[in-house]
């Protein structure tokens, strides 16, 4: 849709639903309620994650994989800060009764998205690319689209690649805390580590970005993807808390180093009028990553242990590499590759 309706048209429409979701929350009398209205919410996150990246990647030549950095920090600030600022709001309503602190929350969440509203309006047709009417997309189309999203085998192999490390993420964001609890690890503990892996995580991803434009992509998408393999390996090896804290800043750069350069490869690989389904594409296959990495490690740990199930995540992960690296192999030097081949 981006595509052909222009990607200023998408992120108004996207800002919108963060706009109006939050007041729906206030009606909910029964949880079934909630379904539908999350559902309706995470539309607006599907559309802004590819969306903003397209037009990042549409306005920026040079410093794709640097500002996509920098937008990817920007959202892990906001899913930093958003729990505490709701903690806090929860606290100081909760004479008030839960109901009310609970309305509070999404009072603010609708204040705090009305910027994003004004925002996507403020930005220039221009550059967004979509000054020109917008144009039917058929469902003949769009699956040409998805046909040559799975033709081009690079760009096929680096989705893999960010499937399996978000299936990694999904896994270890799961269990790991089940596990720290195992080991009689405090809950403050557990939200110091993960706090830290976040900030890992957001601090490093403009460095690396920045890297990644100046190196081919695909050397840095395979180092990251062995940091991150070699310290999910080591995660269930030791239950001491500070070796625990070290190994998830390792993961944490792992991942920094991997997901900035993901993106922007993707991103070089495509044609102008198929980035944003690209993109998009690329997210889907994170998200299937991240829900099915829990689902299917909980059986293997359950059966065997939690070493066992994430020793899979990562065998997985370094498998999908090998022909991610055999692919790269087969091809010409980056700077002459083909977005056709």
């Amino acid at each position: 849709m981006a595509d052909k309706w222009g990607k200023r048209r998408l992120l108004i429409i996207s800002a919108l639903i963060f706009v109006s979701a939050p007041l729906m929350y206030l009606l909910v009398a029964n949880p079934w309620y909630l379904i539908p209205i999350r559902f309706f919410h995470g539309i607006a996150t599907a559309i802004l994650g590819p969306v903003a990246a397209a037009l990042i990647c549409s306005i920026v030549e040079k410093n794709k994989a640097q500002n996509l950095g920098i937008y990817a920090s920007a959202t892990l600030v906001g899913r930093m800060i958003a729990p505490l600022l709701g903690g806090l709001i929860i606290t100081y309503f909760a004479m008030a009764g839960d109901l009310v602190s609970y309305k509070m929350v999404y009072v603010a969440a609708f204040v705090i998205s009305l910027p994003i509203l004004f925002l996507a309006i403020s930005t220039k047709p221009e550059i967004g690319g979509d000054g020109v009417a917008v144009t039917s997309l058929s469902i003949k189309e769009f699956l040409k689209t998805l046909k040559d999203f799975g033709k081009n085998k690079m760009i096929f192999l680096t989705a893999l690649v960010q499937m399996s490390t978000y299936f990694i993420y999904g896994v270890v964001e799961t269990f790991l805390p089940l596990y720290m609890v195992s080991k009689n690890i405090s809950a403050e503990k557990i939200g110091l580590f993960f706090s830290l892996q976040v900030l890992a995580i957001a601090a490093t991803q403009p460095i690396f970005g920045k890297i990644a434009d100046t190196v081919d992509k695909r050397v840095q998408i395979t180092v990251g993807i062995l940091i991150l393999a070699l310290a999910t390996a080591l995660m269930p090896l030791d239950g001491n808390y500070g070796i625990l804290v070290l190994v998830g800043l390792l993961f944490g750069l792992g991942m920094s180093v991997a997901t900035v350069a993901t993106s922007a490869y993707v991103a070089d690989l495509s044609r102008k009028e198929e980035l944003g389904s690209f993109l998009g594409a690329l997210s889907s296959m994170m998200d299937v990553g991240q829900s099915m990495g829990p689902l299917l490690v909980g059986f293997l740990i359950t059966a065997f242990s939690i070493s066992v199930g994430f020793w899979f995540a990562t065998g997985l992960a370094v498998i999908i590499l090998i022909f991610f690296i055999g692919a790269s192999l087969k091809r010409r030097s980056y700077r002459g590759e083909s977005v056709n081949d």
